[in-house]
């Protein structure tokens, strides 16, 4: 009996004292949910300052006929209590499995009674609180037993992925460790392809406002870009954890693209000199002289810039991005992930605002070298808008662009005019790399009209057999529906390799030219089956299987063992190398 009076002499005297708490009910929410046909699994979020204890919760069902096995336990933390002496309690989540016996089948309505009992660092102490969650537990008979209480738990425990001890790194660590621990992740995610094209983009701008612009103003522009983009990747992240749907994958379609593709057509136009941009009259009269002439931009425009880059361009999902997405989903604690985000996106921006603080000395003066540099950035924008738009249009005529934009240059550069007699080392220079890039153009419209529908190899259809490369390629089977992958992995009988894919993922198609292309890799894989899920068009199906595997977006691997269960903490999120591949497939066995 003292072990219940106690706590409620000291929440009531707490009470007496004027002190602010939250209501028990606020404090600790619980939630549940089935995982299969004879098990529940209950969460409590606990809000900050907040724990519950282990071995206070009870469970009671209705109707009571039903009967509960015995709850199986996430990990705790070991804490000595001034009541109850050394104890395991939870913070932020608590996460208890419920097995459920029961000789019938079909649909089972169940609702539970749970009792908890938790403190708050403040110094007091809850009384016994008895709270009702409800769910429906499926047909044993058509559901795939849960995986163990490990593997569930991993991603909120840590235990597993990359991804989930991201998470976990946000959960325990201090504000600051995480602040740094996830501007390191940005830079490193700075040198991959998704940040890439944000390059040629912010240059264009900066090159695009003439070469008076200063020092000072060249960063600002940087700047503005960059916080454009880490703001959109706060913002963004934040719902995307809140919803389980990543916003940039519903932009990557052919009107959305096609519009960013033609921005940069318009950009490109005015570094060859056809027109200049600049703010239209009315609006000049109301701004300073300085930014009403902007031809690259105004702060506004170019700070939109990077807030559409951020969605559009880099879509793709990495470890820390998926870490960060999957803390705010469990824990719903929007401010630190959203700040880990935002601070992952300046990591990001390190080598664009690099750009700006190096603009000014790397532009040459005006002259002809000037317009030079100007029309050399006009073609980078032009195969910007070349590369966003290639998820969406044919091959063939991916192909003829890049051509186009590899012959039409050269020309310029003269390669096709005989040297003068008295030619300068430049001249010579710049018609030999002008031939090259006609040669490379011509193999283009050579292969595109052969049939080779690879950039990188555009001669690639005139080999016979075999030989055109695209034996080297994982034969993947692809799966429409979650009913359709439950089936098909629990009928292989043999491990399973589930793969997520999307036209628009660059880090999947590298994942598919360097790591999968790989013949020791493809070797490891001969006796496994190669599942893939491809979610290029965003649809309800697609969102219901990066949602079965709590996945927000491509690049995903998971690992199933040959019954069907999924092996822990073996998911690849993100772009992994052919020897780092290699090391996760030897762990899976």
């Amino acid at each position: 009996m003292l072990r219940y009076l106690l706590p409620l002499l000291l929440f009531l005297s707490a009470l007496a004292h004027g002190e602010e708490f939250l209501d028990p009910m606020v404090a600790f929410k619980p939630t549940a949910k089935a995982l299969d046909g004879q098990t529940a699994e209950v969460r409590f979020a606990i809000a900050k300052g907040y724990y519950l204890y282990r071995d206070k919760f009870r469970f009671k069902p209705e109707p009571e006929a039903v009967v509960l096995g015995q709850a199986q336990y996430a990990p705790g933390k070991m804490k000595k209590d001034d009541l109850f002496g050394d104890v395991e309690v939870y913070f932020k989540e608590a996460v208890i499995r419920v097995p459920v016996e029961r000789n019938s089948s079909g649909a089972l309505p169940l609702t539970l009674k749970v009792t908890s009992q938790g403190c708050a660092d403040g110094g007091i102490c809850y009384p016994p609180q008895v709270q009702t969650v409800s769910l429906s537990l499926p047909d044993p008979a058509t559901t795939p037993a849960a995986k163990p209480m490990a593997a569930s738990a991993g991603a909120a425990a840590g235990s597993g992925d990359e991804s989930g001890q991201i998470a976990q790194l946000l959960k325990d660590a201090s504000f600051w460790v995480v602040i740094a621990s996830f501007f390191g992740f940005g830079l490193l995610l700075s040198l991959t392809p998704c940040v890439f094209p944000m390059i040629p983009i912010l240059s264009g701008i900066i090159v695009g406002s003439g070469h008076k612009v200063s020092h000072g103003r060249a960063f600002l522009l940087s700047l503005a870009y960059v916080l454009g983009m880490a703001l959109t990747y706060a913002v963004a992240g934040i719902a995307a954890g809140m919803t389980g749907t990543l916003l940039s994958a519903s932009l990557q379609n052919a009107w959305v693209l096609g519009s960013f593709a033609l921005v940069f057509v318009v950009l490109s136009f005015s570094m060859f000199g056809f027109y200049e941009l600049q703010l239209p009259t009315f609006l000049q009269s109301k701004m300073s002289e300085e930014a009403s002439h902007l031809k690259g931009g105004s702060l506004p425009g170019v700070t939109a810039m990077g807030a559409l880059s951020a969605l559009i361009v880099g879509p793709c999902v990495a470890a820390p991005l998926a870490g960060a997405l999957l803390y705010i989903g469990q824990t719903g604690d929007a401010v630190l992930g959203g700040m880990a985000l935002f601070v992952m996106a300046l990591g990001m921006g390190v080598p664009l605002l690099v750009v700006g603080a190096t603009a000014k000395s790397a532009l040459p003066h005006s002259g002809p070298w000037m317009e030079a540099v100007k029309k050399a950035f006009g073609v980078i924008l032009l195969a910007t808008a070349v590369w966003l738009v290639s998820p969406v249009i044919p091959a063939v005529v991916q192909m003829l662009a890049w051509a186009l934009l590899l012959i039409v240059p050269a020309i310029y550069m003269h390669a096709l005019d005989p040297l003068p007699a008295h030619a300068t080392g430049w001249h010579r220079l710049w018609k030999g790399v002008g031939l090259v890039m006609v040669v490379a153009g011509a193999a283009m419209v050579v292969g595109a009209l052969s049939g080779a529908r690879d950039p990188l190899q555009p001669l690639g259809g005139l080999r016979g057999g075999t030989a055109t490369g695209e034996a080297k390629h994982l034969n993947f089977e692809r799966v429409p529906t979650v009913a359709a992958l439950e089936e098909r992995i629990r009928t292989a009988g043999r491990p399973v390799m589930l793969d997520f894919y999307a036209d628009w993922c660059v880090s999947c198609k590298e994942m598919e030219r360097f790591t999968f292309a790989d013949a020791r890799v493809q070797q490891k894989l001969a006796n496994t089956l190669l599942l893939q899920v491809d979610v290029t068009a965003n649809s309800d199906e697609d969102k219901a299987l990066l949602k079965r595997f709590n996945l927000f977006g491509p690049p995903g691997i998971i690992f199933f063992d040959r019954n069907g269960r999924e092996i822990d903490g073996l998911r690849v999120v993100g772009f992994q190398n052919a020897d780092a591949f290699l090391q996760t497939l030897g762990r899976a066995g």
